[in-house]
């Protein structure tokens, strides 16, 4: 049967079923096809926090979206060009999200009266008209997989599991994926079990063949590869790059890291990662809890390692007593936090970016901690070497904020050149340091562990054993030099001083920041942090396309800001901060730099979404310059302002 091939430059494809439907497994497969194809691409996967949810019910809804396109994209899209929906739940659960004329592909078999119910249907949706301003296809995708495996003499249940294979399938040939590196995957995953590996790959054959033959799919589409520049690339989530680059860091820097950790939504894949590495240096601890994993992190530092612990912000909050000890004692530490939704357990499976201000001030004391954010899964690589490198160079404990989005979402992620690593040198102190006079006025020298680095005014550090390097640290304050316990009030006012000196000196050491602005002629600037940088991108691109200046600027350090943020906003008549928070960042622009910021803020447990983003810079735009919009007419000014 030959069948009609359409060109499409970009498809958004979301795989739903039941939390035991393996939608991750089958949206992942077909993200690491997409990306064996060449095509650029952005994933958002979604699954609930219980450990099984009651099946069949809202409650327990697991998805994966992947956005794949022929160009440059962003983000992992707004709403699905295509919904695969293998149960009602999945169906209720994500048709709010379609939009008129999208396709929805059903598997028919489990619409029974008893799970009409559980997913809320009064009636049964495939039955009736409501789901008439969509593309609808009915598959009895379970029926036909149990059909296709029936040789190997699989239980029902066994056999109804390779059902997301089938659908696999069908979507791989709809779309002209490659077959080869999923079928080498089952091949290797179920070596131990010939049956179930037999079974899944014969299924995910049937799917594929089912599409070329039946009549239900008439037209197959075809999105060609991206243009990417030279290099080696692979596809790669946010945690897995964030593993990486640690190695990276302890490489560059030459010492060996120490991973103290307690397991964490959505951060644990970080210590899963770092636990194969043992052969780069690698040590990792899951402690007891999240106060014995950093502090074990912290005495790895004392002693010359790379401390690094991580979690999510309840840890966080755990954590805080200890990164104020970091704090005092000056010692490199680096402190992942990849936030979810709170507070408390909150929303564990689901994106935020909320502890800004708890990274910011969240310690007793006058207690100044660096902060680093990656913007995109790939770039939590680049992110964790620049944290080791600030926390050696200034012997200082180093926030690290990434999320949930970042962490499970993935990109295509071009593998760096070492070249073009930074080195990072721990300079450790191996001899005395400072001149003293004996009793009999003989010169002599001795080792102040609080002498000052005139360029980052860092302190020395000596590896515990060094001889002649006697020193003692602690929490209790030091005096300045000499490093002995001291309660003058003027020299803890002094030591609170430099430590934060000390901080503020790393903005001599960061790059120029670089602002978006293709016009030149842009009035609104829209600034983010984290991972607000693809739907910030997404969004002034739609804006640019619809004959409006806008500039963007992203920031990767929080504290201190780059030192020409300043200078940059001052150009601007207009700034926007979109966030998924209440307005951290804007609390923190406001603060340092006077000016009245525009907020954007949604805290929903997912990504912002760009179009929404894009009317609202339109309005602001239109509220700025006095000008007109097409998007203006018949607006009056309180409804932009609710739309703002």
């Amino acid at each position: 049967m030959t069948k009609q091939v359409k060109q499409l430059d970009r498809v958004i494809i979301r795989f739903a079923g039941d939390s035991g439907d393996g939608m991750q497994l089958t949206g992942d497969r077909f993200t690491q096809e997409s990306a064996a194809f060449g095509n650029d691409l952005q994933t958002l996967p979604n699954f609930p926090a219980e450990i099984r949810a009651p099946q069949g019910t809202l409650p327990g809804v697991s998805s994966f979206q992947v956005h794949f396109a022929d160009h440059d994209i962003l983000t992992p899209g707004d709403s699905p060009d295509v919904l695969v929906a293998m149960n009602p739940a999945a169906l209720k659960a994500n048709l709010p999200d379609m939009k008129p004329g999208t396709s929805i592909i059903v598997d028919s078999h489990d619409f029974s009266a008893r799970n009409l119910i559980k997913a809320g249907y009064a009636g049964n949706p495939l039955e009736d008209d409501s789901l008439a301003d969509y593309a609808l296809t009915v598959v009895d995708l379970t029926g036909m997989t149990v059909a296709a495996v029936k040789e190997f003499g699989l239980s029902r249940k066994d056999a109804a599991r390779a059902k997301n294979m089938f659908a696999l399938g069908l979507l791989s040939w709809m779309y002209g994926r490659p077959t080869e590196t999923t079928t080498a995957f089952l091949e290797k995953r179920f070596a131990k079990s010939p049956d179930i590996r037999d079974a899944n790959i014969t299924a995910f054959k049937a799917g594929w063949n089912f599409g070329e033959t039946t009549e239900a799919f008439a037209v197959k589409y075809e999105i060609k590869p991206a243009p990417m520049s030279a290099g080696v690339y692979r596809n790669i989530t946010g945690n897995l790059a964030l593993a990486y680059g640690l190695v990276a860091g302890g490489v560059q820097s030459g010492l060996p890291l120490f991973l103290g950790t307690y397991p964490i939504t959505p951060a644990s894949d970080v210590l899963h990662e770092l636990s194969k590495h043992k052969r780069f240096g690698i040590t990792t601890f899951q402690a007891e809890d999240e106060i014995a994993g950093i502090g074990a992190a912290l005495g790895a530092s004392f002693a010359g390692s790379l401390g690094v612990t991580s979690t999510s912000g309840p840890g966080i909050a755990l954590k805080s007593e200890t990164i104020g000890l970091a704090v005092m004692t000056e010692l490199p530490l680096v402190v992942i936090d990849v936030q979810r939704g709170g507070p408390s357990t909150g929303l564990p499976t689901k994106t935020e970016q909320a502890d800004l201000l708890q990274a910011m001030f969240g310690r007793n004391g006058e207690s100044p901690v660096p902060i680093v954010a990656p913007q995109s899964p790939g770039d939590c690589f680049a992110a964790a070497v620049e944290a080791i490198r600030i926390a050696v160079t200034y012997r200082t404990p180093v926030m690290l904020l990434s999320d949930g989005m970042l962490a499970n979402g993935s990109e295509p992620w071009q593998i760096p050149d070492i070249d073009e690593l930074p080195v990072i040198d721990p300079a450790f102190a191996t001899a005395p340091n400072h001149e003293v006079l004996d009793k009999d006025g003989n010169s002599t020298e001795d080792f102040w562990p609080y002498l000052r680095d005139e360029e980052t005014l860092a302190r020395p550090w000596a590896i515990p054993g060094t001889a002649g390097l006697e020193h003692r640290i602690g929490g209790l304050e030091k005096g300045d030099g000499h490093g002995n316990i001291s309660y003058d009030p003027g020299n803890h006012d002094y030591m609170v001083r430099i430590r934060q000196a000390k901080t503020d000196r790393i903005a001599d050491s960061l790059p120029p920041l670089e602002v978006d602005d293709p016009s030149g002629r842009a009035k609104v600037l829209v600034m983010g942090w984290g991972s607000t940088y693809g739907p910030i991108g997404a969004a002034c691109r739609r804006v640019r396309k619809a004959g409006l200046d806008v500039a963007q600027v992203h920031l990767r350090h929080l504290n201190p800001f780059p030192k020409d943020l300043g200078e940059i906003i001052k150009r601007y008549d207009a700034v926007m901060i979109p966030e998924m928070n209440l307005g951290q960042l804007s609390l923190l622009i406001r603060a340092k730099y006077l000016v009245d910021v525009v907020g954007y803020n949604h805290v929903r447990g997912l990504p912002l979404k760009a179009a929404e983003l894009a009317e609202a810079i339109t309005d602001l735009i239109s509220t700025t310059t006095g000008e007109a919009t097409a998007d203006d007419a018949g607006t009056s000014s309180q409804d932009k302002e609710s739309v703002r």
